[in-house]
């Protein structure tokens, strides 16, 4: 019994010392994942050392804390939403679509190459593409009406005067 008393010492201080060490890992992995979350999550570099002070200081308390304050986003995630809006406002813009049919077109088509409609105009006077409702030509200022048609006549046609 004695011997164990005379370990007893010696067993307590390495348990002190596997729990110091084991402590002092967590302790460190916490500051350390903490610096590199928000690397991922902002560019100040004032915000980065506050936050890692602040788990390295307040430990469990500074890192609930962290979870609160810290973006939700990482730089990464923000930048592929940017990315997503950008390509959505793109087709959006850029897509233009056969009123009659739904087939893509081109900005440049004056009919539907699938179900020939007319899906634009040129101007009667300077011949640039206008949309169908415009009443003048935003180009030269010339007024659009509806062009009259005049009767081709052939020579075996009488005039009627």
């Amino acid at each position: 019994m004695k011997q164990l008393l005379d370990l007893l010492p010696q067993v307590i201080t390495m348990l002190v010392l596997v729990t110091a060490l084991f402590v002092t890992s967590l302790w460190l992995g916490m500051v350390l994942w903490v610096f590199r979350d928000i690397r991922s999550r902002t560019r100040d570099i004032v915000v980065q050392i506050l936050a890692t002070l602040m788990v390295a200081i307040l430990t469990l308390p500074g890192l609930i804390l962290y979870y609160l304050i810290r973006p939700h986003e990482t730089l990464a995630e923000a930048y592929e939403h940017a990315l997503e809006q950008e390509a959505l406002l793109q087709a959006v813009e850029e897509s233009e679509v056969c009123p009659s049919c739904g087939a893509k077109t081109r900005s440049e088509f004056l009919y539907c190459p699938y179900c020939h409609t007319q899906l634009k105009k040129r101007c009667t006077a300077c011949g640039e593409i206008l949309q169908l409702d415009w009443n003048i030509c935003p180009y030269c200022g010339a007024p659009q009406g509806t062009p009259v048609v005049e009767p081709v006549l052939t020579a075996e046609e009488p005039l009627e005067s």
